[in-house]
């Protein structure tokens, strides 16, 4: 019988094979999360067949209820936060400069740096927070940790796709952009946020629940990486010298990427693809491995 996570893979790339070059990061991406979440569902319950995925989808709709549901305005506030983030920043910095780096602009061009930086955050964010959010369901034998940390992670991934899809067309109606797209460099863009939000996520997962403080500390550490992170600028707006540092902050090329996909004259040289997910792949492996060794340590504290 060939295993689900292997019918899943090929699935994939037979429905999307051919729409970016970088496919194959997504493959191996895809195949180590599904893969593991089986494995680790075999390994701590026993085979289940589908278990997993039905576990996965009720703390989606636990998820949606608890975090979205609670009132009206609790989907509406997951896109309002990020048109008023834009909307200040293009106020603020129209009054300072005549236009963007790039363009003419200010909405789309901080909203392609806004929107995929705000992404990691969230998406780390929430699977960061997975087992405690879900320690009370933790307890039953038919959900795994991977279950909850997989459910957050889709449902935010989901929700920020939408999301972008809402701001990113509402700003091209309400201005002329004067952009083209190209959305293998938009969804190459997105999956690598995703991937290293998740890969620093599941690190922090277990760190914030073996040591309360260090939530704090992160995000302490995280503030000045909105400005580091070429939201408001890009790359070869920095002084060469300081352009080599820079490189190695992973964010900088995923705005970099999610830019290449508006504007056909930016080349983006720096960019590399191989690095981020190489840095996403490293931390989701560390991640997992802690979350088996430490999870029982987790739900018994």
């Amino acid at each position: 019988e060939v295993p689900s996570y292997l019918f899943i893979q090929q699935l994939y790339l037979l429905c999307h094979c051919g729409i970016s070059k970088y496919n194959i990061y997504f493959y191996a991406l895809s195949g180590l999360l599904v893969g593991a979440s089986m494995y680790f569902a075999q390994a701590t319950q026993g085979k289940r067949r589908f278990a997993s995925f039905r576990s996965i989808a009720a703390l989606i709709l636990r998820e949606m209820a608890t975090t979205y549901g609670k009132s009206a305005g609790g989907y509406i506030w997951a896109v309002l936060e990020p048109v008023l983030g834009i909307a200040l920043l293009s106020y603020v910095f129209s009054l300072a400069f005549r236009s963007p780096s790039l363009g003419t602009n200010f909405p789309i061009f901080y909203a392609t740096g806004y929107l995929p930086y705000f992404m990691y955050m969230d998406i780390s964010r929430k699977v960061g927070s997975a087992l405690i959010f879900s320690r009370p369901l933790l307890g039953y034998p038919a959900v795994t940790f991977m279950d909850a940390v997989i459910a957050r992670f889709l449902l935010s991934f989901m929700t920020h796709i939408l999301v972008f899809y809402i701001l990113i067309t509402g700003i091209e109606l309400v201005f002329e952009t004067h952009t083209i797209h190209n959305y293998s460099y938009m969804i190459n863009a997105m999956l690598m946020a995703a991937a290293l939000g998740l890969g620093i996520g599941s690190i922090n997962c277990v760190l914030w629940s073996i040591f309360p403080v260090w939530e704090r500390l992160w995000g302490i550490l995280n503030k000045p990486l909105f400005i580091l992170s070429a939201v408001l600028f890009v790359m070869e707006d920095i002084p060469t010298a300081y352009q080599k540092y820079l490189w190695y902050n992973p964010l900088v090329h995923i705005t970099a990427e999610m830019r290449k996909g508006f504007y056909p004259t930016y080349s983006g040289d720096f960019i590399s693809p191989l690095y981020v997910y190489g840095i996403a792949l490293a931390t989701m492996t560390a991640g997992f491995f802690l979350l088996l060794r430490f999870h029982k340590q987790i739900l018994n504290k």
